[in-house]
């Protein structure tokens, strides 16, 4: 199965976050959306995991 990814760069934030997640589609989706909660104060919705899932792109080589 392919890896995929999401990168918090791809959304500009106040934060400034820079974090790249990869791996197996469900769990990168379950980390981004528990990462969004606990930084970026986002809440845990199934829309929230719909729009993660959709946003997410092939993992770079190697990652």
């Amino acid at each position: 199965m392919a890896r995929k990814a999401t990168d918090c760069r791809d959304t500009p934030s106040v934060s400034g976050c820079s974090l790249y997640i990869s791996g197996e589609e469900e769990e990168v989706v379950r980390a981004a959306v528990e990462h969004m909660v606990s930084v970026h104060e986002h809440t845990d919705t199934l829309e929230l995991r719909a729009e993660v899932r959709a946003e997410l792109k092939d993992a770079l080589p190697g990652t």
